[in-house]
């Protein structure tokens, strides 16, 4: 059993006539002083009032001594008092409070009972509830505003009386996942739109909001789709999506401006001007989109005089 934390001690204990005749005693404040020390070791054993080292070790009047710090002799004495007048007995060789029930804490005994019940049944209902959510999901294949909604569950420590319960709470972090997606899905408008809310997605987003804010990544949705390079206009014919974008290292790239225009044109044209296939110069202030033309790659053939003169007669037949 684990130990009582506090017993009952009347108000009126040294009126009463037993404390009252143990005081006028030899040794007899020293004696209620050991029969209150008592009283708070069967608290810590509490086993209907018994006395004990251990269950299989019985204190021996030296031991009390040293325990108690009294001399033993005193100890000797007050034990046989405190026998005498019925206020502890013996069995064999451990001894016991007489009437423990009379300093038990009964009530905050019941009043912790009853909690425990109480917190137990939440905790039941909290998760029937989530069971019933979680089916009702994974039963539908689109995503409602509904369904999108998750509860972080947190530990809650509670002391009373210095027993310390651990409980959940309910509801201290809701997570929708549903108004991330829709605030995905109504900025990101040239970004491929997302249909269904895995839960794969769901960890992503629960990962990210342990990071960042919810403003903040609705930041970086504003960015993907005013990004030239993210929504499509590069060399690769390729557009970001929502799970590139809720990747922890791009959406600190994101984040950070790396995909922005005027950084992406400065990291893919390093100098003053750029120079095109048609030998034309491009100001540096002026997105240069992808290549449509795919044999400008290729360095135009130089023809001497001879060779064209050639040329136009095999042309022309001559």
């Amino acid at each position: 059993m684990s130990e009582v934390k506090w017993i009952k001690i009347t108000t009126d204990m040294f009126d009463n006539r037993k404390i009252k005749h143990l005081r006028k005693m030899p040794e007899g404040n020293n004696i209620v002083l050991i029969w209150v020390m008592l009283l708070t070791m069967a608290g810590r054993c509490n086993s209907g009032g018994m006395i004990f080292l251990t269950e299989n070790i019985p204190y021996t009047t030296k031991m009390l001594a040293d325990e108690l710090d009294f001399d033993e002799s005193t100890i000797i004495l007050a034990l046989r008092v405190l026998s005498e007048f019925g206020m502890i007995v013996f069995d064999e060789n451990k001894f016991a409070i007489q009437n423990w029930e009379e300093h038990q804490n009964i009530d905050g005994m019941e009043r912790i009972r009853e909690q425990n019940r109480l917190r137990k049944q939440k905790q039941r209902e909290r998760e029937k509830q989530l069971i019933e959510d979680k089916c009702h999901v994974t039963s539908h294949a689109t995503v409602t505003p509904s369904h999108a909604t998750d509860i972080d569950i947190d530990k809650e420590i509670d002391i009373y009386n210095n027993n310390i319960f651990i409980t959940e709470k309910s509801e201290t972090k809701k997570i929708n996942y549903q108004q991330i997606v829709d605030k995905y899905n109504s900025i990101c408008k040239s970004l491929p739109k997302i249909k269904k809310l895995s839960d794969a997605r769901k960890k992503s987003i629960k990962a990210r909001l342990n990071k960042y804010s919810f403003d903040e990544i609705i930041t970086v949705f504003e960015k993907a789709e005013a990004s030239r390079h993210l929504t499509g206009d590069n060399n690769y014919n390729w557009r970001a999506d929502f799970d590139w974008l809720m990747s922890d290292k791009n959406m600190a790239k994101v984040f950070d401006g790396k995909y922005d225009n005027e950084k992406m044109f400065k990291n893919n044209n390093p100098k003053n001007a750029t120079v095109t296939s048609s030998n034309t110069v491009t100001d540096r202030n002026t997105y240069t989109p992808k290549t449509t033309n795919q044999f400008n790659n290729f360095e135009q053939r130089q023809y001497s005089e001879q060779e064209m003169n050639a040329l136009e007669k095999r042309l022309l037949g001559l």
